[in-house]
């Protein structure tokens, strides 16, 4: 019998005691500097009409699925017309991919959203169109066409010694970046594939049309704010400066739509490669927190993503004390979670309960509350969500076969409601503690300077008169050790930690929030 029939039977009321620390103390929607944002892709979400693919008016049924999760925001992966199942390759930037609705359906959604202080947030990828837009089906027409100089055109014997130059960074490894639409003599620059040309940038008659996209997203339709595909690719590696003047341009015509327009860019790369594009992009990507997150399981180093956080948090002020860090412990390109963290339950509770306890404003990628399941290819990160057992769940996608994410290894979101233990459970009672407590939120970021075993981590989390200290032990092995003497009262506890007489024990991944 499977566990999840066993789990069944549980009429368990979930109290989330641990949060409920004060009736002074409310539930705060700290976004965008620190809020929760979720990821989406609706594609795997909920189907609403049974046709397999998840829709946005599916999104619109679960809406409070988001709410009762606790996040503030919601960041939907492409939802723009496009030839392929991912859509990061657009064909018409002003409408809704026909899977997935009518602008009527996502309107009406995105005032459902608004309604229950959920903010909106789309995917606009505008460093490329797909190879199927009409811009590019002009281009490649002749030299003379009018959309010509839409992309980056060369002939073959200018770049011939580039053509099959191999060229590997942290976000691409294709083999080559120069594509032959079929003539032999000219050929486009399409940095990730083929199918998608890039946009040249150096055409004012260009960006005109992708300031005039982001109007259109911002007043006509009503969104929050977008997230920027590939935003460190507009102009190629070798002009940097020239990225960073682009997206100073680009929020100065946003802004002048709306004032508090919200940005986010994916920049993969190392902090001072990152940190030159927060004027223009004042929220940014914090990859280095996901991989050094993992570093520190695999170490069994626990100060290791502290230190680093707090480098990063450190170099970034030097810049602005504007910057939002995105911090996420996983997203749609890299395995899921609990992958990552060889299948580990206690690994993945501890996870999300340090992603929020440090500062940032963390998102999460759907179905990472219920567990679920996904290695490469990026087909299997994005399986559908698992609402319920499968005979009961009609709004389950079947757009692919799961091979992760099935209801032999992942429990159904409405049986982990009413498992006091279960993944999403855990999720709510970490999330809701945040947003109940502004040092865990808000609060700086000092590192614990004490004697300290390896595999633990510790830090104060301090605003205004709430003063946090934090610890979290990565390892199988128990560590015990004597906090600061001020430090009396136990905010939350995780994995049985527990507190005596200024003596912390931390059983196997436990962790443990205390106050003064």
């Amino acid at each position: 019998m499977k566990k999840y029939l066993f789990a069944s039977i549980l009429t368990v009321l979930v109290l989330l005691t641990s949060c409920d620390t004060s009736s002074n103390i409310k539930v705060e929607n700290h976004w965008p500097h620190a809020g929760i944002t979720y990821e989406i892709f609706i594609q795997s979400f909920y189907d609403s009409n049974g046709d397999g693919i998840g829709d946005i008016n599916g999104v619109a049924k679960k809406l409070e699925h988001v709410k009762e999760l606790g996040a503030n925001a919601i960041w939907f992966m492409p939802i723009m017309p496009s030839p392929s199942y991912h859509k990061y390759d657009v064909t018409d930037y002003k409408d809704i991919h026909p899977d997935y609705g009518t602008m009527e359906d996502f309107k009406k959604m995105l005032e459902s959203a608004h309604e229950k202080d959920i903010k909106i947030v789309i995917d606009l990828i505008i460093n490329h169109t797909s190879s199927e837009h009409p811009w590019f089906k002009e281009s490649k027409k002749g030299r003379d066409n009018p959309y010509r100089d839409y992309y980056v055109w060369a002939q073959k014997d200018t770049i011939a010694d580039f053509i099959n130059k191999k060229t590997i960074t942290l976000d691409s490894d294709n083999i080559r970046q120069w594509h032959d639409p079929g003539n032999g003599e000219d050929f486009y620059y399409g940095f990730f594939i083929g199918g998608m040309p890039d946009l040249n940038f150096d055409n004012p008659k260009v960006r005109e049309e992708i300031y005039e996209i982001g109007r259109f997203w911002l007043k006509d339709v009503g969104v929050d704010g977008f997230r920027l595909d590939a935003a460190k690719h507009i102009f190629p590696d070798d002009r940097p400066e020239d990225n960073h003047a682009f997206w100073k341009e680009f929020r100065a015509e946003m802004t002048k739509i709306k004032s508090d327009v919200y940005l986010v860019g994916e920049v993969y790369d190392m902090k001072e490669v990152v940190a030159p594009y927060l004027p223009g992009l004042p929220a940014l990507f914090n990859f280095d927190f996901h991989y050094t997150l993992l570093e520190s399981y695999r170490k069994e180093d626990g100060m290791l993503l502290a230190k680093k956080q707090k480098e990063i948090l450190d170099f970034y002020q030097n810049i602005t004390d504007e910057f939002i860090d995105a911090t996420f412990s996983s997203n749609h390109d890299q395995p899921r979670l609990l992958n990552s963290l060889d299948e580990n339950p206690k690994k993945l509770k501890q996870a999300i309960t340090i992603l929020m306890s440090m500062p940032g404003a963390p998102y999460l990628y759907y179905g990472e509350e219920i567990g679920m399941l996904g290695k490469k290819p990026d087909e299997n990160i994005r399986e559908p969500f698992l609402w319920d057992i499968q005979a009961n769940d009609t709004g389950r996608a079947t757009w692919i076969d799961a091979e992760y994410s099935t209801d032999e290894v992942v429990t159904p979101l409405a049986i982990q409601k009413s498992m006091s233990t279960s993944y999403f459970n855990h999720y709510r009672e970490i999330i809701k503690l945040r947003n109940m407590n502004r040092a865990l939120a808000l609060g700086d970021l000092e590192l614990f300077e004490g004697d300290l075993p390896k595999p633990s981590m510790a830090f104060y989390r301090n605003y205004e008169d709430q003063e946090l200290f934090v610890i979290h032990n990565l390892s199988e092995t128990e560590q015990n050790f004597t906090i600061p003497e001020e430090f009396e009262g136990v905010l939350f506890s995780f994995g049985n930690a527990s507190l005596e007489s200024g003596n912390v024990r931390l059983p196997a991944y436990a962790s443990i929030i205390l106050e003064k």
